[in-house]
């Protein structure tokens, strides 16, 4: 039973995110504003390091001061 409950969760959450996808308008990209001035854009190397090490980077600070501060608590 458990299975199936399951089973129709998945089913609507994905029914629900492909009708969100195809009602969304698009996002007109393409289409310059007066005074727009986009600027230059990143480099692989720059995508990677703000995108990808710089949250690994922050998730591994914030979870090494929790551990500091539990070892600290442990010690009482």
């Amino acid at each position: 039973m458990d299975n199936k409950n399951a089973l129709r969760a998945g089913a609507l959450a994905a029914g629900t995110t492909l009708m969100m996808l195809l009602m969304s308008s698009p996002a007109l990209a393409l289409t310059r504003d007066a005074g727009d001035d986009p600027g230059p854009g990143l480099s692989l190397v720059e995508t990677l390091g703000l995108y990808v090490a710089a949250p690994i980077v922050l998730f591994l600070v914030i979870a090494g001061l929790v551990m500091v501060g539990d070892k600290s608590r442990k010690g009482q």
